[in-house]
């Protein structure tokens, strides 16, 4: 997998959902590449994402597209350190809303988080929450974009130094360090 040759899936290597998302949209070979094109295409990256089926209600990937989009401005505002427009994501997310319900079962019980109303709003639930805590609570120093120019994905550095620079090593890292043995090799 090559952001810049091609990609079939969006990669999930951001270490956050809500950054995950904005990944959606990728660099291939110079263009900016949406996969997020149907229902289809969003209800099968959210299962990917969520490890959980996910089924591929009618808007899905409009309303997918929509909070991306308002994501992105949103972590754009905060890494450039302005305000963010708290309002439109807050409109979003109040289609997403849940309760928490006491599941008993043979073993005991556990809390379950239960989410109401649209099919679609409820799959973007759990990405709409991821976004609002990173947003809320996230170490912005830590939220970076690739450092490959020709890459345009997102990424949450958990890396003990925080020095993380690429998306993925196996993926632009490794393009990086190729690239520069063979400008030395030139010389």
């Amino acid at each position: 997998m090559n952001p810049v040759t091609s990609l079939e899936t969006p990669p999930i290597l951001a270490d956050q959902p809500a950054l995950d998302l904005i990944n959606t949209v990728v660099m291939e070979n110079g263009e900016s590449v949406d996969h997020l094109v149907s229902d289809a295409a969003t209800a099968a990256w959210l299962s990917r994402m969520t490890g959980r089926p996910v089924e591929a209600s009618a808007g899905l990937c409009a309303r997918a597209v929509e909070l991306r989009e308002v994501i992105r401005q949103a972590v754009l505002a905060r890494k450039r350190g302005n305000a963010v427009d708290a309002a439109h994501l807050n409109a979003l997310t109040r289609h997403m809303s849940s309760h928490m319900e006491l599941v008993q079962h043979a073993n005991g019980m556990h809390i379950e988080r239960r989410y109401e109303g649209d099919a679609s709003w409820r799959a973007l639930a759990p990405l709409g929450e991821a976004a609002l805590t990173l947003l809320a609570e996230g170490d912005f120093s830590l939220v970076r974009e690739c450092e490959h120019d020709e890459c345009s994905l997102w990424f949450y550095d958990r890396t003990k130094a925080h020095r993380r620079r690429w998306c993925s090593m196996a993926m632009c890292g490794n393009r990086h360090k190729v690239s520069k043995f063979r400008e030395r090799k030139a010389k």
